[in-house]
């Protein structure tokens, strides 16, 4: 590993100023994500600026009735929280589906978002990566690509976002609290992720930290996360639904939210999908017909075709789930 500078500021502003002020520089929370690519070579920052001694590990009411999870909740912490485990049950779970116990213990709720994708030709430097090195090409398109985009993709990049929390907080309609050198702003989850640039993964500039997370006021609707995966433990989503339904007493869907992961550049909010199943009969004839509007513009490459009816049937057994009478 190539030496760098460590600093450990005392307070947000100090830590914005330091990365800010060097092109080099990047924050460090859980080093979860970035010390491995640091080993690996893909990263090299020359200093690294330690956000965990902030005041951001905090879980705090807001006064419309949400939380905040303060960026340097360690997921663990977040999953085991006695109102997100009764208010958002589908984070928790894809809190806990996101990665080991001891990784969860270490890793911070902002720096899951900010995860870079596994993708393995981002992660070797000998092969040919956009997001790795801008006009170098895409490795991917012609080679192993099992667990690569299916939508949103362009031939520049087919790399997915990883982070199973994000997939929820899609769903949920979370805000991410943002603070850099211009000052405090707030992004939607769904419009933190970007694809026009492959080696740009959000919408943040050098210096941007991310401070929290708003959880809105929750619905009384059932809702749940599932990750389709090729083993139980450990492992990044090759497809995953996260899924909030409403359904009326006559049997038909209110309203209904849906974030798809593994199929994209970031966490897919399922528009077409929700708009296909507001007032429709809470059936399984309408949940295949709204994953048929979503999947309709998938364009899957030559080792991942069957991540179309995995996203399709994954989609149609969660609302299926959501609907019985007996989910709980």
């Amino acid at each position: 590993m190539r030496p760098f500078d460590y600093e450990r500021p005392a307070d947000a502003d100090a830590a914005v100023a330091t990365v800010a002020a060097r092109a080099d520089a990047a924050f460090l929370g859980g080093g979860t994500n970035l010390v491995d690519l640091m080993k690996l070579g893909v990263a090299g920052p020359a200093l690294l600026v330690d956000v965990t001694a902030l005041p951001l590990d905090r879980i705090e009411a807001l006064p419309g009735g949400g939380l905040r999870i303060g960026a340097t909740v360690r997921n663990a912490d977040a999953a085991a929280d006695p109102r997100i485990r009764r208010r958002y049950p589908m984070l928790v779970r894809a809190l806990l589906a996101g990665a080991s116990g001891q990784v969860r213990n270490m890793a911070t709720v902002g720096g899951n978002l900010l995860q870079r994708t596994r993708c393995v030709y981002f992660q070797d430097v000998t092969l040919a990566c956009n997001k790795r090195e801008p006009g170098s090409g895409c490795a991917a398109l012609d080679g192993y690509n099992r667990q690569h985009a299916i939508l949103g993709a362009s031939r520049r990049c087919v790399a997915v976002h990883p982070s199973d929390m994000a997939v929820a907080l899609a769903a949920l309609d979370a805000v991410v609290q943002v603070r850099g050198p211009d000052g405090e702003r707030a992004v939607p989850v769904a419009d933190l992720y970007t694809g026009d640039e492959p080696e740009r993964d959000t919408v943040l500039a050098h210096g941007e930290l991310i401070t929290g997370i708003d959880l809105p006021e929750p619905v009384a609707w059932r809702s749940t996360y599932r990750k389709v995966r090729d083993r139980a433990s450990y492992a990044f989503a090759l497809v995953s639904v996260a899924a909030a339904l409403d359904v009326s007493g006559d049997g038909m869907v209110r309203d209904v939210r849906i974030a798809f992961g593994g199929l994209a550049h970031r966490p897919w909010r399922a528009a077409l999908a929700e708009a296909a199943l507001r007032g429709a009969p809470a059936t399984d004839a309408s949940f295949r017909t709204a994953a048929d509007a979503e999947l309709a513009a998938a364009r899957p490459l030559r080792g991942n075709a069957f991540k179309v009816p995995m996203a399709r049937n994954t989609l149609v057994a969660v609302l299926r789930e959501l609907a019985s009478k007996d989910s709980r």
